[in-house]
């Protein structure tokens, strides 16, 4: 007897083919995202240097809560307008104003983190086919991005000063293709750390005007700087250009759970911009916009990024001294001045590991990073990784590199 589950069975293999379009082809996925169902799954104590996500104890949980039970009514649980909640861009604006990177309300949108703005700007300027230059290694959830809309990605090396923009006109001619887009985060990098110097993103603008090329700033972590000085951003070197396309979040200064960003674009791309997130999700969420709104209307915004610097500058210093006495000049890393990440790369007897291969042995020891291919569209970089030195104390940091040191040696043998 043919019982009803092989019956389903026997149709769904013998059914038609799924008329999936072209471009599920290139989407690639995140290996970065996936660390987080993966780390769930296991039950040994792990180390987390995998993701790049705020400490908890970074999150004014206990203000959120507060303001959550205080604000939320019956106008936080409608649909909301597109471009964002009028008093959430008020604020934004008035703060942007006390930072280098000022606005006003005609080049704002606010988005669903600032994934939704590399994905509206992919979608205003990337054709398939068209060239899009990113950086090596390069934040993968953003060039995937790309990928989706069909584009043809040039891969350029990034150095202690960021993207090595005096190779970047001969890397394109190879191509014979002009660039229609130039996908750079450039300071603080994801995921080496390191910051494009001043005088590579004058070098910049001037090949985007060559070109034609918009600039998708991504900038997450440009208000994290915990040593060293500010570096003049694109639109502080270029006020007012329309080829460049700044995105910006939520996610690394308050909390990533909001999904609260803002684009920041030409005031000419605002409906484009705004019928492009109809498509998408009709407006970001609205009670976590009028938390966020209220957060930075009680005024403690700029109190609350002095401690997080000053907590992360110490935990950058924990895993810099840790890698010193536990790996010394086995490998080699970049000294970053603010954001989440240290890069790593391995040498002498470590530097024909693969960190992929390292990944299965570490996560099995306790501790999780993200492996170099996983962080170049290429798949270039095995003997590297990133760290995240963001979300564990100095007693975890250090204890996950005792850790990923065993493994190593582990696989040295």
């Amino acid at each position: 007897m043919t019982t009803t589950t092989e019956t389903v069975n026997d149709v769904r293999h013998s059914g038609p083919t799924l008329p999936l379009a072209g471009r599920t082809k290139d989407l690639v996925g995140s290996m970065i995202d996936s660390s987080t169902s993966l780390l769930a799954a296991q039950s040994h104590d792990i180390v987390r240097f995998a993701m790049g996500s705020p400490a908890d104890e970074a999150v004014p949980a206990d203000e959120f809560r507060q303001i959550a039970g205080e604000i939320l009514d019956h106008t936080s649980f409608t649909y909301g307008a597109t471009e964002g909640e009028p008093r959430l861009l008020q604020l934004l604006v008035d703060y942007l104003a006390t930072t280098p990177d000022p606005s006003t309300h005609d080049r704002l949108v606010i988005t669903t983190g600032g994934m939704q703005g590399l994905d509206l700007a992919c979608k205003l300027f990337v054709d398939p086919g068209d060239l899009v230059v990113v950086e090596s290694p390069t934040y993968t959830n953003g060039s995937a991005t790309a990928l989706s809309y069909g584009a043809q990605l040039l891969e350029v090396p990034v150095d202690d000063d960021g993207m090595q923009v005096d190779q970047l006109a001969d890397l394109v001619a190879h191509t014979h293709k002009t660039p229609k887009a130039i996908y750079t985060i450039p300071t603080f990098q994801n995921p080496s750390g390191v910051t494009m110097s001043e005088e590579r993103r004058r070098e910049l603008l001037r090949l985007a005007h060559t070109w034609g090329a918009v600039i998708i700033d991504d900038d997450p972590y440009g208000l994290l700087r915990f040593a060293g000085t500010d570096i003049p951003t694109f639109q502080t070197l270029s006020p007012g250009d329309p080829l460049i396309f700044s995105v910006r979040t939520f996610s690394k200064i308050l909390a990533p759970g909001w999904r609260v960003g803002w684009v920041d674009a030409d005031p000419s791309l605002r409906q484009l911009l705004i019928n492009g997130k109809q498509a998408m999700d009709t407006c970001t969420n609205v009670p976590n916009q009028h938390i966020v709104a209220e957060y930075i209307a009680r005024g403690g915004l700029e109190d609350h990024l002095a401690g997080i610097r000053s907590l992360y500058r110490e935990r950058k210093d924990a895993m810099l001294d840790s890698i010193e006495r536990h790996l010394g000049d086995r490998v080699v890393t970049t000294a970053p001045e603010g954001g989440f990440f240290l890069w790593v790369t391995l040498r002498e007897e470590f530097a024909e590991i693969d960190t992929r291969e390292l990944f299965e042995i570490a996560l099995a020891d306790g501790v999780a990073f993200i492996p170099g291919p996983a962080l170049s569209p290429g798949g270039r970089f095995r003997n590297s990784m990133r760290l995240c030195f963001a979300s564990s104390t100095p007693e975890r940091i250090d204890e996950g590199i005792r850790r990923l040191t065993s493994s190593l040696e582990k696989m040295a043998r």
